[in-house]
């Protein structure tokens, strides 16, 4: 099990005690930002943490280093899904629950191979579609996957065609009057903007376009017409696009024009990529937002900065990850701190990446692996606690909280993050903000600000668990949010109101 592992904290290739090595942490943090200030600070975070390592490590940048420099390896493959709902529905919610993909008639699965990715939820399709013998799967996909075996209809359409596809779909539905007119306006806004940027999409056109012929086109907008319980599954081949939040939207559109949205078994749906990519966007993991689903209003910031009895707070985005590694490279962010991803093999341009950790004055690495090709740049590797070690808890595409229990005890001098960034904030000036013990002190705090001032505002409320004794939270089942304090789980939307200033999508 220790093969391989990162046990010690190492300073300039030298073993170091956990104090030493913290300390130099806390310095150089508080050094940087006195001479070049916050902007000159990043985290680059990842969905491979807890959602108590990431609240800690936001809540120190955001609260109490003044800069919004907090991204995730979620921007690779969650933004255009984040950006696409709050577009359409005023937050951050993902509208469907795994039930809805076994009770539904039709299954769209758009740039997404379940059966390798998400193999847990492809083996449910699977079971459903066995006892649902009239249950439809169609899979649009450039690629013939092992998806496509599930498939009564394989739409191989043309890289990067599916706006026309979904946008074809839209005026379909328009001209054959397959909408849902109570719905629509009752509880949505911006149809005939959304029309006009259609425009006149005629099949032939999006048949040149998506490379699928006019037979395969109505084949498959005639059964989404057709059939009401339809649910649209969706993943990285629609969000990793220079237009995947335009995409995102394309589908969603289709979706509140029918009225399928906040019923069982139907509703456009964004599978994550990553293990915890939805927990930490409940805690303001990305640079343009602050924790619990709140944004850098000016009402937010003082509602976050209040909470936190912060008096540092971010008042506008940061840099998010791309931008982030850009600004080393030219030498204006001058420590990160980079937590269980790789960054070096995993984004984009990694010339450019190299460029900006070789630049970068003080690069702090905080991993479970020893020898990662983002290890080779660091000035100080701290030994992190790999899943198996972790405990606290992740949130699935689905919106469902889970308990993450250690399978085995902590190797070596391996640590949990959490605990690795509050002795940082501890050396910095800031235990009384930082008075966590453990982390279900953490999570506690994390839902006391989920429902704090919120009143129906934020769909993001798990109340409910603020008040959770030690003993509760470690025998927490799993657990869907909205949570509202002495409230029942409810179906996001199901009362047609959504979470924009107007109250409709």
């Amino acid at each position: 099990a220790r093969e391989g592992r990162r046990l010690h904290p190492m300073l300039a290739g030298h073993q170091v005690s956990w104090d030493r090595a913290l300390g130099e942490v806390a310095e150089r943090i508080a050094s940087v930002r006195a001479q070049h200030g916050p902007g000159a600070l990043a985290f680059y975070l990842s969905g491979q943490l807890l959602s108590e390592d990431y609240y800690v490590a936001n809540k120190l940048m955001k609260g109490f280093l003044g800069s919004a420099n907090v991204d995730t390896n979620s921007r690779l493959c969650m933004s255009s899904a984040v950006a696409a709902y709050k577009r359409a529905f005023g937050e951050d919610v993902v509208p469907c629950d795994y039930r809805d993909l076994e009770t539904c008639d039709l299954l769209i699965m758009v740039g997404s191979n379940a059966a390798w990715t998400n193999p847990v939820v492809y083996q449910r399709i699977v079971a459903a579609r066995q006892a649902n013998p009239d249950m439809r799967v169609v899979v649009i996909d450039p690629r013939r996957t092992t998806t496509c075996d599930l498939a009564d209809i394989h739409l191989q359409l043309s890289p990067g065609s599916d706006g026309f596809l979904f946008a074809g779909l839209f005026e379909f539905l328009r001209d054959g009057d397959y909408i849902d007119r109570a719905f629509v306006e009752a509880h949505t806004e911006g149809l005939e903007r959304a029309l006009a940027a259609v425009g006149d999409l005629v099949l032939s056109e999006v048949s040149f376009r998506t490379g699928l012929s006019l037979e395969q086109l109505l084949e498959f907008y005639e059964l989404f017409a057709t059939t009401e319980r339809t649910v649209t599954l969706y993943s990285q081949g629609i969000n990793q696009s220079a237009t995947g939040t335009d995409k995102c939207n394309a589908i969603i559109n289709c979706h509140l024009l029918t009225g399928r949205v906040g019923r069982p078994g139907m509703g456009p749906f964004s599978i994550t990529g990553q293990p915890n990519a939805m927990g930490g966007r409940e805690v303001g993991g990305l640079a343009n937002q602050l924790a619990a689903h709140m944004d850098f209003t000016p009402q937010d910031v003082d509602r976050v900065g209040r909470f936190w009895g912060a008096k540092d707070m971010a008042t506008a985005p940061g840099l998010k990850a791309v931008d982030m590694f850009r600004a080393a490279a030219e030498g204006k962010i001058r420590f990160m701190w980079i937590m269980a991803t790789n960054p070096a093999v995993s984004l984009p341009d990694t010339e450019l990446v190299r460029r900006a950790l070789e630049r970068c004055e003080f690069v702090v690495v905080s991993d479970c692996s020893a020898d990662t090709d983002t290890a080779a740049y660091a000035d100080l590797l701290l030994p992190a606690a790999p899943w198996g070690e972790k405990d606290g808890t992740v949130t699935n595409s689905e919106r469902c909280i889970s308990r993450q229990r250690a399978l085995q005890p902590l190797s070596g001098q391996a640590r949990p993050d959490w605990w690795a960034i509050t002795q940082v904030a501890h050396r910095l000036g800031h235990q009384a903000a930082f008075p966590y013990c453990s982390q279900a002190d953490v999570f506690r705090e994390h839902a006391a600000l989920s429902a704090f001032e919120n009143e129906g505002r934020r769909a993001f409320d798990i109340g409910a668990l603020a008040h959770l004794d030690d003993e509760n939270y470690s025998e927490l089942p799993p657990t869907t949010w909205p949570a509202r304090a002495g409230g029942g789980a409810v179906r996001p939307f199901a009362d047609g109101h959504f979470f924009t200033p107007s109250g409709r999508a």
